[in-house]
C-alpha cells in the first residue's frame, strides 16, 4: 500500500522529475529492498558471469550510476547503468519523457543525457562489492568519430565493470542506428574489442540491437557478432512503431518501451535465436511486466532478461515478484535450471 501511494504521488509529477525522485528515494533508504533473490533453479551463467537469477535491470534507469548500492540490493541478478558518453551532454530538450498509462508504456527521447565517462567512472570505482554491474556505452551527439567514442568509454570505465554493452540502437541520437549496418558495425566492434583486449581484466562485451530490423539485417548482425567474438546480444531496445496505442501521448517522437513492445521484441529475439543457434547468449528485453512475460522470453530463446518500464507502473516490489514467480513457473514445468527452458517455444514466435 505504501508503494502504491508513492507511485500515485510520483505519477502526479512531471515524468522526468519523478524519475529523479525515485533514484533519490532509493539512495535515502525509503524503498524496501529484498537483497539477493536466488535458488539452485534460478542461478545461471551468461558469458562467464555467474548470476544469482536471470532477471536484470535494463540501461536507462540509473543513467549516471548514482544508485549502485541500493540497486545491488534490489533483487536483480545483474544491473546495467548508463548510457555513458565520453563528454557530458544535456541530451534533447525537455519535455522528453512521457507516460502512456493507458498502454502501460513509456516514450522517451532523452538523447544520451549523462554526466560523461569521467564522472561515471568515479562512481563505478566506488561500486559495492559483489553483484554484477555493467555499463551501456554511448556516443556523443556531436562526435566526429562515434565509433571511437564507444572504445573511449570502455577504456575509461572498463576496469570497474563486469560487462559493457555497445548501444547502437537508441533512436534518439540522429543516425546512430546507421551503425547497425554490417560494415559500420564490424569496424565499430573491431575498435571496441581492441579496447577490451587492452584492459588489465578483459570483460564480456554485449551488443544491444533495435526491434525495427529486417530478417536480413538480423542475419548480418549475427554474422558480425560471431566474427567479432561478442559475448551476448541484447534484444531489444525501444521501437519507433506506434501500433495499437491509446494514450494521448502516442504520437510523441522517441523510443517506445513497455507492454506494447513485448510481442515485437520477442519475435525479434526468437528470430535471432534461430539465426545464432545458441552460439551467442541472448538477453531478452521489451515489455516484461510479470513472471509470465519473463518466462515467455526465456522460452522464446533468451538466456536472461532485462526490464525497466514496468517499474514505472508497478514499483520496485515487482522485481522479487517476477524472480520468485519465474522460479515457480520453472518448477511447475519440470525444469531444474533456467538453461533447460531456453528456446523451447522458439518456433511458436517465428
Amino acid at each position: 500500500m505504501i508503494e502504491q501511494l508513492g507511485l500515485w504521488a510520483l505519477h502526479r509529477l512531471d515524468p522526468e522529475l519523478a524519475h529523479g525522485l525515485s533514484l533519490r528515494a532509493l539512495n535515502a533508504g525509503l524503498v524496501p529492498l529484498p537483497g539477493p533473490v536466488t535458488s539452485a533453479r534460478l542461478a545461471t551463467d551468461i558469458a562467464g558471469l555467474a548470476l544469482p537469477n536471470p532477471v536484470g535491470l535494463a540501461a536507462g534507469y540509473d543513467k549516471n550510476a548514482t544508485a549502485l548500492r541500493p540497486l545491488a540490493r534490489s533483487g536483480f541478478g545483474f544491473v546495467e547503468v548508463g548510457a555513458a558518453t565520453p563528454r557530458p551532454q544535456p541530451g534533447n530538450p525537455r519535455p522528453r519523457l512521457y507516460r502512456l498509462s493507458e498502454d502501460q508504456a513509456v516514450i522517451n527521447r532523452f538523447g544520451f543525457n549523462n554526466d560523461g565517462m569521467q564522472a561515471i567512472a568515479a562512481r563505478l570505482a566506488a561500486r559495492p562489492k559483489g553483484g554484477v554491474i555493467g555499463l551501456n556505452l554511448g556516443a556523443n551527439k556531436d562526435s566526429a568519430d562515434r565509433a571511437q567514442d564507444f572504445s573511449q568509454v570502455l577504456t575509461q570505465c572498463g576496469p570497474y565493470l563486469d560487462f559493457a554493452t555497445v548501444n547502437v540502437s537508441s533512436p534518439n541520437t540522429e543516425n546512430l542506428r546507421d551503425l547497425q549496418g554490417k560494415a559500420a558495425l564490424s569496424a565499430l566492434l573491431g575498435g571496441v574489442m581492441a579496447a577490451r583486449g587492452a584492459l588489465a581484466r578483459p570483460i564480456p562485451i554485449f551488443l544491444k540491437i533495435a526491434p525495427d530490423l529486417t530478417d536480413a539485417e538480423l542475419a548480418d548482425i549475427a554474422d558480425v557478432a560471431r566474427a567479432a567474438g561478442l559475448d551476448a546480444i541484447i534484444a531489444t531496445n525501444t521501437t519507433l512503431a506506434r501500433d495499437g496505442l491509446y494514450s494521448r501521448h502516442a504520437a510523441e517522437k522517441g523510443g517506445l518501451s513497455g507492454a506494447p513492445l513485448f510481442e515485437k521484441s520477442t519475435r525479434v529475439l526468437a528470430k535471432l535465436s534461430e539465426v545464432t543457434q545458441g552460439q551467442i547468449p541472448l538477453i531478452g528485453v521489451g515489455g516484461i511486466g510479470s513472471a509470465e512475460d519473463a518466462y515467455a522470453k526465456i522460452r522464446a530463446g533468451a538466456n536472461a532478461v532485462q526490464l525497466y518500464s514496468a517499474m514505472v507502473y508497478q514499483g520496485m516490489s515487482l522485481i522479487p515478484r517476477i524472480i520468485r514467480g519465474l522460479d515457480a513457473l520453472l518448477a511447475r514445468d519440470g525444469f531444474d535450471t533456467v538453461a533447460q527452458a531456453v528456446g523451447v517455444d522458439r518456433k511458436d514466435w517465428l
